[in-house]
This record gives structure tokens, sequence and C-alpha cells, in this order.
């Protein structure tokens, strides 16, 4: 593909020599580049079309070798990429060994702080202003947040922080889509327009000098202050950013990328804590991520023909969500809630058949569960869907609101184990080691589309505390079984005991018909509820076989393998093992397929595993 202005740019020291009426063809070049790579590697397009002026425009201002930007979630960095010369590492995005879809420090310079989960930016970047005052250094912090970020509660304490504090820090508000501040209109634009000039600015700097110089002339630039303000508060309430005392400049059209320059060379002189409201459009540039712009927020590779995904409609999250559909028609007391996730999580019929019932709190997974626990208390039965990796940012709650009273509350734990090219701070290999160590908790790990509704079937209806169901990203494999016992026995033989549960069943069976091809007999045992433990036909296998091997998705601390080793030991039941795990490792993008092959917990890892438990 041969893009005229975007092979010319390949630093951002050449961005910033483009002459001006080159940047639109610029950013169409872009946008063409994104849709073309995108379409073959998959990842998140949709914010990225959207933020291409904006991205821009910061690099046109700022040299973020030095200057420090710090994306919320980092969706949208991309375009920073491409801007930063790593554009010929899209071809390998998001594979193992590649470049990341998130920004990384250790990918470049140019990355100041690594991104993955939602609303820490500002408090990153107020520490970052911070340190900078604190080392007498001289050097804009910028955060890059999104509406959709700030519904979480951490950015408003760090708004409110950020305000009290002084610090020179620009606030990016990326708002493609929610009415933040009521500073919206033709008088907002208006003022925002005349206060961002700069023969405004010079005035207003040259007016403050004189009065403070001649007699009385403080006391008459506080009365002409207050009635400026007295106006300005009458023609337009301030927006709640300078109420926390931040100054405020917008909105600002994100797709001019001229005139966004000219805010953000404003902002970058300011002197103090800046909130920069930019309005952008998702999917800007591609009219199928325009019209679809959630289909298009993390997509797989797809046609850029037709905007047609690759992919089975079916998947764990299509099959719970049906199944939710399913109780919210027999019990009229069934509720369901997300955290910004409708569609990831398959809500969507639910939230559509019943509206009354489903509750999306935006990125505020702790209000969620503690929400959930006050509709139980009420005698309802809610089920919240979320993401294992975003689960950690509940545990507080689900100890102190949900536990404690032993309320009836049902987490829906979404891929759960890998998930391949979102990387370390997307990878659901915590939860194990969270829900373990929550009393009264009950955890079902279902291996199959019909396990996972006889699970949640029994969670909701049955189950009468706190219950957990976590099942992984994707479709099902070979075992296809259904119910929803503690455990299973799968095959039989008396060299060698198997552990494991939920979809790692698959490489397990595997590894087992390997194994008996090489004259080993194993015990598979699969565990349906990982807590509470039971334990009768582990004992009676180990003691069987006297080797035990136990392989999980999770990492190596609180996990499965650990518990049954330990209990082995306490009633002295004498075995060779190994835990087979991903050890204690923050793990990284890759499919998913190849990271199971990398931490040794594929077919032929346990194989290996195998041959040196026999050798001992």
């Amino acid at each position: 593909m041969i893009l005229k202005i975007l092979d010319a740019v390949t630093s951002p020291e050449e961005l910033k020599k483009l002459d001006a009426s080159l940047i639109p063809a610029l950013c169409s070049d872009i946008r063409k580049f994104l849709v073309s790579s995108v379409s073959e590697t998959g990842g998140h397009l949709a914010s990225n079309l959207g933020a291409v002026e904006l991205t821009v425009a910061i690099h046109r201002v700022f040299d973020t070798s030095r200057d420090r930007l710090v994306f919320d979630v980092g969706h949208q960095c991309y375009v920073h990429k491409i801007l930063t010369g790593r554009r010929d590492g899209f071809a390998n995005l998001r594979k193992y060994g590649g470049l990341s879809g998130f920004p990384k420090p250790y990918e470049s310079v140019h990355d100041a702080f690594i991104a993955g989960h939602a609303s820490n930016s500002i408090s990153v970047a107020l520490g970052m202003a911070r340190a900078r005052t604190l080392k007498n250094a001289d050097y804009s912090v910028i955060a890059f947040i999104g509406d959709g970020a700030l519904t979480g509660g951490l950015a408003y304490e760090a708004l409110s922080d950020a305000g009290d504090s002084g610090e020179p820090l620009i606030i990016i508000l990326n708002d493609n889509g929610m009415s933040i501040t009521p500073n919206v209109g033709g008088v907002a634009s208006y003022l925002s327009r005349k206060r961002l000039k700069p023969s405004y600015k010079s005035f207003k700097q040259r007016y403050r000098r004189v009065m403070h110089k001649i007699p009385g002339g403080k006391v008459i630039y506080n009365f002409t202050h207050r009635i400026k303000h007295a106006v300005k508060t009458y023609l337009l309430p301030c927006s709640m950013f300078e109420d926390m005392g931040l100054q405020y400049a917008g909105p600002v059209d994100g797709h001019d990328e001229a005139r966004i320059e000219e805010v953000l060379r404003w902002a970058k002189d300011a002197g103090g804590p800046v909130v920069v409201h930019v309005i952008t459009k998702k999917g800007c540039g591609y009219s199928f991520a325009e019209g679809s712009p959630d289909k298009f927020h993390s997509i797989g590779p797809f046609d850029r023909r037709t905007g047609d995904a690759d992919g089975d409609s079916m998947d764990f999250s299509w099959v719970f969500g049906d199944e939710m559909c399913r109780l919210g028609e027999q019990d009229n007391t069934v509720c369901a809630i997300t955290a910004a996730m409708t569609g990831g999580t398959g809500l969507s019929r639910f939230c559509g058949e019943f509206p009354g019932r489903f509750y999306d709190v935006g990125i505020a997974e702790g209000h969620a569960a503690s929400m959930a626990a006050g509709l139980a208390s009420g005698g309802m039965k809610p089920v919240f869907a979320v993401y294992s990796t975003f689960l950690q940012r509940s545990y507080d709650m689900i100890i102190h609101d949900v536990a404690i009273g032993g309320y009836h509350v049902v987490l829906a734990v979404d891929r759960a184990g890998l998930v391949g090219g979102d990387g370390e701070t997307h990878q659901g290999v915590f939860d194990v080691s969270a829900l373990l160590s929550v009393p009264g908790m009950t955890v079902f790990c279902p291996a199959s589309y019909s396990e996972l509704r006889d699970m949640t079937e029994r969670a909701v209806m049955e189950i009468g505390g706190p219950a957990a169901v976590r099942y992984p990203k994707g479709s099902e494999g070979e075992y296809t079984g259904g119910g929803s016992e503690a455990v299973r026995v799968l095959a039989s033989g008396s060299d060698l005991t198997l552990i494991t549960y939920g979809i790692n069943i698959n490489d397990v069976l595997a590894a087992g018909k390997m194994l008996a091809e090489k004259g080993v007999g194993c015990d598979i045992i699969k565990l349906g509820i990982i807590k509470p433990l039971c334990f009768e036909e582990i004992e009676k296998s180990a003691l069987k076989t006297g080797r035990v091997i136990v392989v999980e998705e999770v990492v190596s601390s609180g996990c499965v393998g650990e518990l049954i080793m330990a209990h082995l030991s306490e009633k002295e039941i004498p075995v060779r093992g190994e835990c087979l795990n991903l050890g204690d490792n923050f793990i990284e993008h890759g499919d998913v397929k190849s990271l199971r092959a990398l931490y040794g917990i594929d077919p032929e890892g346990i194989c290996r595993a195998a041959e040196r438990v026999m050798e001992r």
C-alpha cells in the first residue's frame, strides 16, 4: 500500500516539520493504514480511527520522548505507535514476540507508562507531575482519557486531587459519545474560543501585571475579576472541572487538527491543571466502524471491503447470555449487571428482553459488586458478568460487601485463563487465587457449553451464598459433556493422576492419549467445582498411582495445585508430582496456543512433565 504522506513521516521530528496543509492527507493515510492493517491482525480499531487528528496534534505540540503522555486503557494508542517509528511492527500486532496492542515502556521511550485497565491515567500523570516538580525538571505531563474511562470512580478521585494540587498537568478528555459537562453549546464554544486567543491571553497577563503594580490595583483587579466571574457564571454555569479547581477548555472539534493544536499550545502554557475537552467520532473515516463502533472496538481479522468479521457467532459468552435469558424468563428476581461490557459479556439479549432488570454501571466494577450485594439483600438474584481481569478491581467489595454478609451474588467470570492478544493487563490468570481466598465462596469451572448452562443455573437458582462461574474466551473444545458435579473421573489408569478443570481438560485428555500410546495409564480427574474442593476421588487416585500432576491456566501462587498437594501431604499420602501452571509471571501477548506451549501446559508439555514425574 502506497501512502504518500505517511510514508514520508517516520518519526515525530518529521511530523513536526510537515507543512500544515498536508496534515489532512496524513490523517487520511493513517486511517487507510489502520483499516488495512487491523483487518489482517485484529485489534482495537474504532477508538483509534476516532483519535487520529487528536494524536497527530499531540505529537505536533509535544515531544513524547521527553514529555510524558499517559494513556488511559490504551485502546487508542495505535496512531501514537505509528507516529513514533513502529509502523513496520503492525504486521505482527498482538502476536507473540510482536508489537503490543497497548502502550509498553519496554517497546519505546515514547510510551511513558503501561496501560490496559481504565480510569488510572490522571492518577499516574499527577504522580509524574509531582515527581517533575520535586526534581525541578521541565517537561509536560499529559493524561489522555476517554469519556468511558471517566465513568470509573478512580478518575474522579484523581481529578479532585489534581485540581487541589495546582500542578501543571494537561488532561485531554476524548469524548466520543457521552455528555460530560453542561458547558456545551454556542455560548460555551464562543467563550472558549475567545479565552484561548493569544491576544486575549496576552491582554489578561498585561492587565494582571499592571493592576498589581499600581496603588489599589489589586483591589480593583479582584473586584473586576469577581464581576467577570459572576457574568460568566450567569451566562454559563461552571463545568464540574472548574468546580474542582481545574481550568477547562472546550468542547473542541476532535477532527479539526489545527484547532486542537491551538488549544494544546494554550494548555501547555497554562501553568496549572487543565482539562481539554475534545469531541471525536468513534470509527471516524471507515463507514462500517462508524455504524457499529461496538463491533469494531475490539475485533478479529475482517474483510475491510464488507466489514464482515471472521469467527463463530457462538462462544462461551453467547451461551452464558442465552442461559441468562432463560433464567430471566423463568424467575423475575434474576438480574444482570455489567460494567460497560454488555455485548462482550453476552448480555445484549437480556438487556433487550428484561430492561428493568439489567444494569450497566459503566467502568465501575467495585460499585457493581456492592450494588449486587444490595440487590441480593433485597431478595433479588443478581448476576454480575465481568471479565476475569476486571474482576480484580472489585476484590475488596466482594469480600466486604458480598462475602461477609453471605449474600447470594453470582459472579459470571468471563475470559478466565489466557486470552491472548491483549497481553499482561488482560490475561485472566489471577481470579482463582483471589476467589479461593474468599470464605463461603463456591467456584464453578465449566469445561463446555453444556456445563456452563448447568453450572450457571445451579449457581443462580440453588447456591445460597456467593458463587462464581468462571469460563474462557472463545469456543468449546472436543469435550462437550454436561452436568455440574464437583468431580468427574474421565479416564482410569494406575501409573499417573492428571487433574485439571475448565477448558484445559481438552489438553489433558489429549495428553492422556499420547501417554497411553507410550504405555502410561492415567487417571484423569476433571474438577467442576474448585471451591470447596472435594478430595475423595483425588485421595483415592493418589493412593493408587503415587504420582500427581495438576494442570491449570493460572499463576502459581494460590492455585488449586498448591491446595491439592498440601492436602495430600497433610493426609500423609506420599506422592511425586508437579503443579503445571503459568508460574510467578505476568503473561505476555500472543495467541493462546503459543502461550500454552511456551508455559508447558499444552499436551506436549504435560507429557514432558509426566516423563519427569515417572523418572523420579
